[in-house]
């Protein structure tokens, strides 16, 4: 008798697990940014819930494709990235959100093709790194892989600082991991570090100002400058343990800004205080261990950087958001993975978690079969 096909059967549970508390936590944090009186469900938080909803069908969906389904199709996924990031210049779609042309409006609803476009990158240098990996030992081989880059990047540049910073660590961790000598991977960190003068030069002034503010924080009259001064504000007032869910005088009263996405672990930090901010970190912090686990094991070079690019990705994602909020790191509308408020994030997310998942099943069928290559029976799988 076929034994019926289960799509839970093979979801890893800690991952299960760790991104079901961070939305969990996320719906509640957002419905303590709408709440007044009483508890009412409303638009964002709706939404939110239902994007999760689908990105939970797409993990099931994906983690059980075998991820060398897309081994090919790299310029397909290039040529058609290029086109949706430049969707936003097209009149009357594109849309301009504070001094950034990054969003198109579909008149229900708002999409940011830089996020969505995070997950084909990855997959385009994934398959590109795979098969050029013996030219990282040379300076040419690298440059080479960046040029394959390069476009994409500095398109979400002329738009996004923010979005750009997280496409470079993407790339950065992908060429590390799939094997590049180590020592010219330092000569062109240097090499890199010295052309940021050139590259500041070609910013937008909107962008520039925002760094600027980075530098001169007790200028408050600088863009940003303000928002950071409000989030410290609310996340020193939260002490150990937070003044209490739905308790947040800074968030009542809109002193902290873009607080459903941006700045929503200031809410965490007013509300929940100390502790709250712990539990989110720790959460996330064991997603890119199991991320890192599963690269370790994965069967080829292509499985390894598909992992370590979007381990890259939550990785720096999260330093920035919760750094944007310390004052540690310039405002770069960049969101806190798996928590702050956004269909486009949650949809890329969720995908790339399926992708790392069909990694992982892979890994196992393999170690399996050369188990019982060998005469003996596959240990039970644990998490």
């Amino acid at each position: 008798m076929n034994k019926i096909f289960n799509p839970l059967e093979n979801i890893d549970k800690f991952i299960l697990i760790c991104v079901g508390l961070l939305g969990i936590l996320s719906l509640t944090m957002l419905e303590s940014t709408v709440y007044e009186d009483g508890f009412v469900l409303a638009r964002p938080v709706l939404i939110q819930a239902i994007a999760y909803l689908l990105g939970f069908g797409v993990l099931l969906f994906i983690q059980n494709l075998d991820y060398r389904f897309f081994i090919g199709l790299e310029k397909i996924l290039y040529a058609l990235s290029v086109l949706f990031l430049l969707t936003v210049y097209i009149p009357g779609l594109g849309q301009e959100n504070y001094g950034s042309r990054a969003w198109i409006n579909l008149g229900i609803t708002t999409l940011q093709p830089s996020e969505f476009v995070k997950i084909p990158f990855v997959l385009i240098m994934a398959g590109y790194l795979s098969e050029h990996r013996d030219e990282l030992t040379r300076f040419t081989g690298v440059f080479k892989a960046f040029l394959v880059a390069a476009p994409i990047i500095a398109v979400v540049l002329k738009e996004d600082l923010g979005s750009a910073l997280v496409y470079i660590v993407m790339w950065i961790f992908m060429v590390f991991f799939a094997g590049i000598d180590y020592k010219l991977f330092f000569q062109c960190a240097l090499a890199c570090l010295a052309a940021v003068p050139i590259v500041y030069k070609f910013l937008d002034d909107y962008q520039k100002e925002r760094i600027e503010a980075f530098l001169h924080p007790e200028n408050l009259s600088l863009s940003g400058n303000y928002q950071v001064w409000q989030s410290k504000v609310a996340m020193g007032s939260g002490g150990f343990f937070g003044k209490g869910l739905f308790q947040g005088t800074q968030k009542s009263l809109d002193f902290i800004p873009v607080q459903q996405s941006d700045f929503i672990f200031s809410v965490v930090g007013e509300e929940l205080g100390f502790v709250g901010c712990t539990a989110v970190i720790l959460l996330l912090a064991l997603l890119l261990i199991k991320t890192l686990l599963i690269a370790f094991k994965a069967r080829d070079t292509l499985g390894t950087c598909i992992c370590f690019g979007f381990f890259g990705l939550i990785f720096i994602q999260s330093v920035v958001n919760i750094g944007m909020c310390l004052a540690l790191f310039p405002v770069m509308g960049v969101t806190l993975p798996f928590f702050s408020a956004g269909g486009s994030s949650a949809a890329c997310l969720y995908f790339g978690y399926g992708l790392v998942q069909a990694v992982s099943m892979h890994s196992m069928e393999v170690e399996g079969l050369d188990l019982a290559r060998r005469g003996r029976r596959a240990p039970a799988l644990k998490l």
